[in-house]
């Protein structure tokens, strides 16, 4: 019988998913020989190539891919094992370590660690904030035990390695200065705004989003102001700059904004939370889950909402 050695086996699914072996060392904290080293090792355990050069870089062989499909099945039993001896040992108590983008921490986080402390004080959460995409990575790295993401950026959901849990689809309510003539309208859609100037930032993501939901409502959005902070964002629309979309996650209260949700072409970004394969069995990350979605509901109540 082979030999498997799980030390090295995540050696080689790092390098699957990373792609070169620089990248992997990186990730694992390793040097790049240290990591060519474990992967020969490897291979003259199994008995089978693993790596094939591809120009300047390698590639997985067939075996190892086939090596890998296994040892996925082996990591999550691994982590159901830990998860339940977690809950043998201590019950309902324990720590677990939430990486999350940053609106989604006082938005989400920060209500669900207060309602643990009513209701399971045994359970710890550490929180770490990161970008949607860092957030993935740094669950993948095994640094954080949950990670908030955008869902752009989490594991899809056919990805072996983990488990993805939708959480709120967060809608996107439009800020107005107070003496805005809508700011008090009975009902407001993204059309009516089409003349406004908008703030929004240059590029990237929330450009994206702003653009793509105005224009499915039919115009291109005018960018008057560009700010990528949310401060500073919400400070121009109360000084009567313009106007903006915000996430009612980033939202906060601004006495000087008004916040209104749109009745008709209500657009939405859609946040997850995502574990490894087989961790969610644990009694604390499942407790932090169900505060979690317990906060995503009292976020998307329409009556937190001003208008």
């Amino acid at each position: 019988m082979a030999e498997w050695d799980l030390r090295k086996l995540r050696v080689l699914r790092t390098l699957g998913e990373r792609g070169t072996v620089t990248a992997a060392a990186e990730a694992l904290h390793m040097t790049p020989s240290a990591v060519s080293q474990q992967l020969t090792n490897l291979a003259r355990q199994l008995g089978v190539p693993l790596l094939e050069p591809q120009g300047r870089r390698v590639r997985l062989t067939d075996a190892a891919r086939l090596v890998l499909r296994h040892a996925e099945a082996v990591f999550e039993q691994l982590e159901r094992a830990d998860a339940e001896l977690a809950a043998h040992v201590q019950g309902e108590a324990g720590e677990v370590r939430v990486g999350a983008f940053s609106t989604a921490v006082p938005a989400l986080v920060v209500p669900a660690v207060r309602a643990l402390r009513a209701t399971h004080p045994g359970v710890t959460v550490r929180v770490r904030e990161a970008e949607a995409g860092e957030a993935y990575e740094l669950l993948a790295a095994g640094e954080v035990d949950l990670a908030l993401s955008l869902a752009a950026h989490a594991p899809s959901a056919a990805d072996p390695g983990f488990t993805r849990v939708p959480l709120l689809a967060d809608p996107l309510d439009v800020a107005l200065p107070p003496g805005h003539p809508l700011a008090a309208a009975d009902r407001v859609r993204l059309a009516d705004l089409a003349a406004e100037p908008w703030i929004f930032g240059g590029s990237g993501p929330w450009s994206d989003i702003t653009r793509t939901a105005c224009e499915a409502a039919g115009f291109s959005p005018y960018q008057g102001h560009a700010a990528a902070g949310w401060t500073a964002i919400l400070a121009m629309v109360e000084a009567g700059m313009g106007v903006a979309l915000v996430p009612r996650m980033a939202a906060g209260r601004r006495d000087g904004v008004v916040m209104r949700a749109l009745t008709e072409d209500r657009p939405h970004r859609h946040v997850v939370a995502a574990l490894r394969k087989g961790a969610a069995d644990a009694p604390a990350p499942r407790r932090v889950l169900t505060a979690l979605r317990t906060a995503a509901t009292a976020l998307t109540d329409p009556r937190q909402t001003r208008t």
